[in-house]
């Protein structure tokens, strides 16, 4: 179902555009759960810590991918919203060829660095044999995961984030069964676990596959669509690209926080590696928002409604920030039993740890919340490069003071060098888009 965010009213259209995105990374996050859950009960806290390591790898490495659908998605959104579907097709089909070039180089990369990318994460000596064996499978969804976000970019370009959200509940419960089979059940141990997560990939990526040219063939591009338009692919790639290096910036410092934290064992290891997954889960629905917000802006860009872009931005914000407030609240005081889905309730200096962790970053949530709304405005505006200078900033300042303080005050300067590192992204980032509304706006007014 495509969905005009150009017309009618601002927070029905958002809300109703967005709560199927949210719905569906919920979901994804429910498989990543499951993988932790699995893994903690069943595999102790050893495997726990490995397939904590993984998953900070894994997002580094597929948000290069994600980031050039979502700015590949931009540019396919302003020309629905022109209404110009040749244009459309064309972007599409030319997105296709350079997504899925880097999607083979960046598998590739990935089987050839292996050992050297655990190197710099500083992976403890008895956390290795699991992390490659499951590194070693968990690599191979990287053409599944390529495929299934560069369609569901084309449908939410043309406001349609309903189908994508059905192949990924299929999928969801796909990997949830098989972790319980193949790791309690059948005894296949960490490389179970990743291929579960491989094999309900491929399925939600064929199956929408066969979805989009079986029902959206209109949409899907031709032969004809598939010969390089330099002009666009060189506009395709200044969006796609700067938007890759905002998710990769953005994680990248992730793992290098992932890296100080695993100079302090297994135990501190086991402990963020739960929080974390905890983390994604209590803010996916805002950053899913705030992608959704990103294709509000581009059609709206598209149609020249830039007033409607302004109304819209403030419209999201107080809901983005209300729903943070709220999570925040739950997570703080739920963190321990929160923790305990994952963590063996004996292992109290693990939980202490995690306790810790949650409720110094998890009290943060609206930093972040505004953050991602921040990163899919300037996105949707053409404007991705000061989406990677916020970034630059929020983790530039997050690892500088990890590092700096860590050696001085221990855990909570980590803890704490997230929050304060999103909330100074925030004031730059807002300022920024005042005085480019502003600039806009007077624009506008007087013709130049």
């Amino acid at each position: 179902m495509e969905r005009d965010l150009t017309r009618g009213p601002v927070v029905r259209g958002l809300i109703l555009f967005s709560l199927p995105l949210m719905a569906g990374n919920l979901l994804q996050q429910m498989y990543n759960l499951a993988d932790t859950w699995v893994v903690g009960r069943f595999l102790g806290q050893t495997a726990l810590a490995a397939v904590g390591s993984a998953f900070s790898l894994m997002v580094l490495l597929t948000s290069i991918i994600l980031g050039l659908c979502l700015g590949a998605g931009v540019v396919t959104s302003q020309f629905y919203g022109q209404g110009d579907r040749e244009s459309m097709r064309l972007a599409t089909g030319n997105a296709l060829l350079l997504i899925a070039g880097v999607t083979v180089l960046l598998t590739i990369l990935s089987y050839l660095l292996t050992e050297p990318l655990m190197l710099l994460m500083r992976i403890p000596e008895e956390a290795v044999p699991p992390l490659k064996s499951y590194l070693t499978v968990i690599f191979a969804g990287l053409p599944a995961t390529f495929l299934y976000n560069y369609l569901a970019s084309v449908m939410r370009s043309a406001g349609n984030s309903v189908t994508p959200l059905w192949f990924l509940m299929a999928s969801a419960l796909l990997n949830i069964a098989l972790d319980l089979l193949m790791v309690p059940v059948l005894g296949l141990g960490v490389p179970g676990a990743a291929w579960a997560t491989v094999i309900a990939q491929y399925g939600s990526a064929l199956g929408i596959g066969w979805y989009f040219l079986a029902r959206m063939s209109d949409m899907a591009p031709a032969r004809r669509h598939l010969n390089p338009r330099w002009p666009l692919v060189r506009r395709i790639a200044s969006v796609s690209v700067l938007t890759s290096v905002q998710q990769s910036v953005m994680n990248f410092g992730i793992l290098m926080i992932q890296s100080l934290v695993n100079s302090f064992g297994v135990p501190v290891m086991a402990a963020f590696a739960a929080g974390v997954k905890i983390d994604a889960f209590a803010y996916a629905p805002a950053q899913d928002f705030a992608g959704g917000f990103a294709t509000y802006v581009a059609q709206n860009l598209g149609a020249g409604k830039r007033d409607r872009v302004r109304r819209g931005f403030l419209a999201a914000s107080a809901m983005s920030l209300g729903f943070c407030g709220a999570v925040s609240a739950l997570v703080a005081v739920f963190a321990r039993p929160l923790l305990m889905m994952f963590i063996d309730p004996s292992a109290t200096q693990v939980l202490d740890i995690g306790v810790g962790y949650l409720r110094t970053e998890g009290l943060c949530y609206m930093g972040i919340g505004m953050l991602f709304l921040l990163y899919a405005t300037w996105r949707g505006l053409e404007k991705a490069g000061m989406s990677v200078v916020l970034t630059v900033i929020s983790l530039g300042l997050r690892v500088l003071l990890a590092y700096a303080l860590a050696p001085v005050w221990g855990l909570p300067a980590i803890w704490w060098s997230i929050p304060i590192g999103w909330l100074t992204a925030d004031i730059v980032g807002l300022i920024g888009l005042r005085k480019h509304l502003a600039s806009r706006h007077r624009e506008a007014k007087t013709g130049v």
